[in-house]
């Protein structure tokens, strides 16, 4: 009963663990930077710049999401 009662401890630590919540953070930052580069031009070259950080972003975010469930 003890060690299971220390795992979920553990396991709760680590999901609320601070470089969690600043991946996450940095994540919307990144995809921020993406939205505001898509209405700050219509070039062409704005648009693929854009749209290549908003991925990014979502990638970072959904790792760091994936990593507190986990």
């Amino acid at each position: 009963m003890g060690v299971q009662k220390n795992t979920t401890m553990s396991t709760r630590e680590e999901a609320n663990a601070p470089r969690h919540y600043l991946l996450l953070t940095f994540a919307i930052v990144i995809g921020m930077v993406g939205v505001y580069l898509r209405f700050a031009g219509d070039a062409r070259g704005w648009n693929i710049a854009s749209n290549i950080i908003l991925v990014i972003g979502i990638i970072v975010a959904l790792k760091a999401v994936f990593t507190i469930m986990k």
